[in-house]
């Protein structure tokens, strides 16, 4: 069992369905199954939607999440943590001497087990038999479905470039053929894909029952950033408009920035107004150390990836009672002399440094460590579990993977960053903070993303869609022409007829 090409087999594969993280989804894990006698029912087809769902919780689940890994290869963090060698993958990211040994296999295995389990579904869905008389509902499943892979795929293409495009399920006969598409063929598919789901996807969900459920705007949001990112700036401002509706104004969907930025923050504010496309975490799955990172685990693991070692509060201070966290992430002193006099600064920023010099509190510098710790997700004493499993493993905070800040920024940087409409979108961010207007341009663009997502996971795919990356990351050791992709985890190159990346 430890050949690369059986592993490779049982990742891509993905046979094990769990339990989702999804609010909306509370169903029991069925553990294996054999897709030849399973999807016999409604049941058991929406268990197997649980499982295509599942795989969003790479946004902040495990320590190899999205948020985490990204940051850290950006300019405004370092990966930070208890020291160089802790995480190599996200250290090496850091520092840009990631190479495929040490890249983490599970951005590559993650996502293609979602898309597997996509696949499966959508090939078993038409002779499920109680769905048959049921158009609407089959239809919606599929959507799901296709919006998820399409979803899956552009991280995946962003991250590898050249990577396999499989629409069928993987077999034992069929693994040893894959090979790389043409990331043109990848964006198709993925355009596809969103296009056909929209038409089935409701307009809303009740939150109470359904949040976290795609819906027609999170399916064109997603749209909306592949054409950016694909740079069809016309189509993608087409679509964005579609999400944003009138800038600072409720959106046909109920899109509505929130009126205080820090309000996205607070934990029980769950499926806000802002919050597009969300990955929720849960502190009823008791998640342990056994599983921790299979995706069975349910908690949000960014929480305690950024929160300061070994904190503690001094006698009468009126400082944060925070838990101790694992030190990554922390912000660089540029980006700190950046924000440090925007209104943001405080959600954004846990100063710890001046807290700890004014005699407020102690902590255990890590590695790295410049004392601006990310405070958008820094662990709450509140957020403790009071259930099973470990401390650390499960906080319960949603991260946001698409909010309509984030759109409207998009919107306005598809349209070129002139004209009327692109400086509404922009006026609309800067004014929910109370900042007054500036000249729209792509320079106040990117400025504004800067500071407006700080921390969310977006500013190196940012910098590498701008062409900026080569020289705002050359003081970190990136290369240009190959470090704007990771390279292909070794074990996926073993033994396969797959590539791997250019200069790895």
């Amino acid at each position: 069992m430890k050949t690369n090409k059986i592993y490779i087999i049982l990742t891509i594969i993905g046979l094990t369905i769990t339990s989702c993280n999804k609010d909306f989804l509370e169903v029991e894990p069925k553990g294996q199954f054999l897709s030849e006698n399973y999807y016999s029912n409604e049941a058991q087809a929406f268990s197997a939607l649980v499982g295509v769902y599942d795989v969003l919780r790479k946004n902040s689940g495990g320590f190899e999440n999205m948020i985490a890994m990204m940051n850290a290869g950006s300019d405004d963090h370092y990966a930070g943590g208890g020291g160089p060698s802790d995480g190599a993958g996200i250290q090496g990211f850091s520092n840009y001497t990631l190479n495929p040994t040490i890249m983490p296999g599970s951005f590559w295995s993650n996502y293609y087990q979602g898309i597997n389990r996509a696949n499966t579904l959508l090939q078993k869905l038409p002779d499920i038999k109680d769905l048959k008389d049921q158009d609407a509902k089959r239809n919606r499943f599929a959507a799901e479905c296709k919006a998820l892979r399409a979803f899956y795929y552009f991280n995946l293409v962003n991250m590898f470039k050249n990577i396999p495009l499989i629409l069928e399920p993987i077999t034992t006969n069929t693994i040893y053929d894959v090979v790389q598409a043409q990331p043109a063929e990848v964006f198709a598919q993925i355009e596809k894909d969103l296009n056909e789901a929209i038409a089935d996807l409701p307009a809303t969900v009740p939150v109470a029952t359904e949040g976290g459920r795609l819906t027609k705007g999170s399916a064109q949001a997603i749209l909306g950033k592949v054409l950016l990112f694909e740079k069809k700036g016309a189509q993608a401002a087409a679509v964005l408009a579609e999400v944003n509706g009138t800038p600072g104004g409720t959106s046909q969907y109920g899109y509505k920035l929130l009126s205080n930025y820090a309000d996205l923050w607070v934990t029980s504010n769950k499926f806000n107004s802002e919050y597009i496309l969300e990955c929720s975490h849960s502190a009823l799955g008791n998640s342990d150390w056994g599983w921790w990172g299979s995706g069975r685990d349910e908690g949000n693991t960014l929480n305690v990836m950024v929160g300061p070692r070994s904190y503690a509060l001094t006698a009468g201070s009126t400082a944060a009672d925070l838990p101790s966290g694992w030190s990554f992430n922390v912000f660089t002193q540029e980006f700190y002399d950046v924000i440090k006099g925007d209104p943001r600064f405080d959600a954004t920023v846990y100063d710890l440094k001046t807290i700890a010099d004014n005699g407020q509190a102690t902590y255990l510098a890590g590695y790295q460590n410049t004392g601006y710790f990310l405070n958008k997700f820094l662990p709450r004493k509140s957020d403790v579990r009071t259930g099973g499993g470990a401390l650390e493993l499960n906080y319960k905070q949603n991260t946001p993977i698409i909010r309509l800040a984030d759109t409207y920024l998009m919107e306005a940087e598809a349209l070129g960053g002139t004209g009327a409409r692109a400086q509404a979108l922009l006026d609309a961010v800067r004014s929910r903070v109370g900042l007054p207007s500036v000249p729209v341009s792509m320079d106040a663009i990117k400025a504004e993303r800067r500071l407006e997502l700080a921390g969310e996971g977006h500013r190196f795919f940012d910098l590498v869609r701008w062409g900026d990356a080569a020289s705002k990351l050359a003081s970190r050791g990136f290369t240009a022409g190959k470090n704007e992709i990771f390279p292909i985890p070794i074990r996926e190159v073993t033994g396969t007829k797959l590539n791997q990346n250019p200069l790895y």
